[in-house]
């Protein structure tokens, strides 16, 4: 068996270095062949949701650094281990950054699996996985959100067999050893997990006091021109009609110099609020994101005058339920940093039916989105979490899933014409040759 370990962890980190030259070990006595590639180590940039990857050069994301190569190790390996820090119950940057470009390797087209919508396979065959958390000491609310993260992951990796499992600093190297051993046996006897339970994390108790000052952080490559501003803007305007002052900050901007980081850290500690607005990315935040958010974390803010702090999430699935994962990942930071949280709102369908255009441009199709983001912005200018009702407005499907599935369809191919890619769009770049 050929297989593929994915290290994400930082440098220096002992656990991390004991898990890989033990699962290498473990691997060799089984005669299975293992390569190992340290990402911290690697060049490779952010996924810029551009969709190039299914258009300009399907199957394989133009950007020209190292996550190519890695892509098409991927592809020829019979088991794939990644290897992470746990953060915030998901993985860590540099292991996200690499899962945020596995889009490439699915087709922009719709399937439906277990009564979900997801993109078709690209490849014939693909990997196992085996997915491995490392954390200080067992959290059942973290590791429930790793599960289940790990479960969704399987789904769009298309891995036959997928195993999850979690070391705590805190113990033994015997006890780790004995850990990664069965995990390898479980792959071996083809047992999967199927960790689909998400832990309900309860809206922060604080007065309900009104707003003074709101922050918006948008979480999308795209900035302005994305479905993430254009809600995030629309809840922003309704909040600033109930007399809240409003202040929008993009992160994509934020990530390239340290004075425009500090800048953003600073009008955290200027805010009563800071919503966070998101594209979905492999079932969860985009790796860019998760970097802010450990940032925050990392600087303490917050934590002095109890930030309230929630998310609104997008996702191009008709099922808006598909963004759980992320919520939950959005709840579970609010926790570390201190904040108070306030709740989250889910759009699916978002790239096909907004667009980034502004919402007062869709006319009545948006009218249950805009109702939606009214009824959260006039709770969260009182203090108040964002409303159930809410909630459920925004998470209905605005069109029949056959209509939306037959829409990407022919969206994709009349798309991929600028780029005379039409007959491009199932290529299989990475296909090992025979």
């Amino acid at each position: 068996m050929n297989t593929l370990i994915l290290d994400g962890s930082l440098a220096g980190d002992r656990v991390g270095s004991y898990s890989v030259a033990t699962l290498q070990a473990a691997l060799g006595s089984r005669g299975w062949s293992s390569e190992v590639v340290a990402l911290r180590d690697k060049k490779i940039g952010n996924c810029m949701g551009d969709f190039f990857c299914w258009l300009k050069t399907p199957g394989k994301c133009p950007a020209a650094d190292d996550q190519q190569e890695i892509s098409k190790k991927y592809i020829e390996s019979d088991l794939v281990i990644l290897l992470t820090p746990i953060t915030f119950g998901g993985y860590s940057v540099m292991l996200k950054k690499m899962v945020d470009h596995h889009i490439q390797n699915t087709l922009p087209f719709f399937t439906t699996i277990d009564g979900e919508i997801h993109h078709q396979k690209r490849y014939d065959k693909y990997p196992d996985v085996l997915i491995i958390g490392l954390l200080s000491e067992p959290d059942e609310q973290t590791e429930s959100i790793f599960r289940n993260l790990a479960w969704r992951n399987s789904i769009n990796f298309y891995a036959k067999v997928h195993v999850c499992d979690i070391l705590y600093r805190n113990r033994s190297e015997s006890v780790m050893k004995e850990q990664l051993s069965h995990c390898l046996d479980r792959v071996e006897r083809l047992e999967s997990d199927d960790d689909r339970t998400l832990p309900h994390i309860r809206h922060s108790s604080v007065p309900a006091t009104p707003l003074r000052r709101a922050l918006l952080l948008v979480g999308s490559p795209r900035m302005q021109k994305s479905t993430s501003a254009s809600l995030g803007s629309y809840l922003f305007e309704q909040l600033k009609l109930r007399g809240v002052a409003t202040e929008t900050i993009y992160l994509y901007k934020a990530i390239t110099a340290t004075e425009r980081m500090g800048e953003l850290l600073q009008a955290i500690d200027n805010a009563d609020l800071v919503v966070l607005a998101f594209p979905l990315y492999v079932d969860t935040l985009p790796a860019p994101v998760i970097s802010v958010l450990e940032n925050i974390v990392a600087n303490g803010k917050g934590r002095l005058n109890m930030t309230r702090f929630a998310a609104l999430v997008n996702c191009g699935f008709p099922e808006g339920s598909q963004n759980d994962n992320a919520l939950a990942v959005c709840g579970e930071f609010s926790r570390s940093a201190g904040f108070a949280w306030m709740g989250g709102l889910s759009l699916g369908e978002g790239e096909g039916l907004v667009r980034a255009q502004p919402l007062n441009e869709l006319g009545g199709q948006g009218a249950p989105v805009r109702k939606a983001l009214e009824i959260a912005a006039e709770a969260l200018a009182v203090g108040q979490p964002v409303p159930d009702n809410a909630q459920v407005l925004l998470a209905k499907p605005l069109m029949p899933v056959w209509l939306y599935k037959l829409g990407g369809t022919v969206g994709w191919k009349m798309k991929s014409r600028k780029y005379g890619t039409q007959k491009l769009l199932k290529a299989r770049p990475y296909q090992k040759a025979v």
